[in-house]
């Protein structure tokens, strides 16, 4: 099963991609993973996109590219994969198509996860964090008893930055922004199937595993 998953911030992507993975026994395959192996490997284009990274700079895409290419290769993507976080653009959905005919294989599907706005923001700024002890609360899913305390220790609750709602709000629209071309490039290929985010997570898996004719 070959795979690319999408989806917002807060949509549940990587509890779905854990079960995917574990359903079809295949490899979970995101930039930061590729990277990290070709790097720990000492593969050529490892140690190019390391001499970037060092310097705080974008790896740029032909680098990224062929570490994709070397990865997609590899021994335990021969029962398939998910990809997670690539690609990002209309030109790495380009590249990656060419790797994949060159490989002399196709993909399944493109799932995109969906969930309403609002609720993606309620659910990333609904993190409380102890500054006593470090316990992690959220207001919906895990509260504590006392709102402003923490249950183990009595410590302050707090909320991070980059978990306040005006930050959210950036994240959301800057996905939106970046993944609207792809999703028409996977639509227009009859590659793409959305989800319905906005439910229950096996109800979720259920609805994807109904999209790859699978039980």
């Amino acid at each position: 099963m070959r795979i690319i998953l999408m989806g917002p911030p807060g949509a549940g992507k990587g509890t779905q991609a854990e079960k995917l993975v574990q359903k079809f026994n295949i490899p979970h395959i995101s930039t930061g993973d590729m990277f990290r192996k070709a790097i720990k490997d000492s593969t050529e284009l490892g140690l190019k996109a390391k001499s970037f990274m060092d310097q705080g700079k974008l790896v740029p895409d032909e680098v990224t590219i062929g570490i994709v290419k070397e990865r997609l290769q590899e021994s335990d993507c021969v029962k398939g994969f998910l990809l997670d976080g690539f690609p990002r653009t209309v030109a790495q959905a380009d590249a990656l198509s060419e790797i994949l005919n060159d490989l002399n294989i196709s993909l399944n599907a493109v799932l995109d996860i969906q969930v309403p706005k609002e609720i993606l923001v309620d659910r990333l700024t609904g993190r409380r964090i102890c500054k006593s002890c470090g316990a992690t609360y959220h207001t919906l899913f895990n509260p504590s008893i006392n709102e402003k305390e923490c249950t183990k220790c009595s410590g302050e609750l707090y909320q991070r930055a980059d978990d306040s709602s005006e930050t959210v709000n950036k994240r959301l629209d800057v996905y939106a922004e970046q993944t609207t071309p792809l999703i028409k490039y996977y639509q227009e290929l009859g590659l793409l199937s959305s989800i319905e985010g906005n439910q229950p997570m096996d109800k979720v898996l259920s609805d994807i595993c109904l999209v790859l004719g699978v039980n």
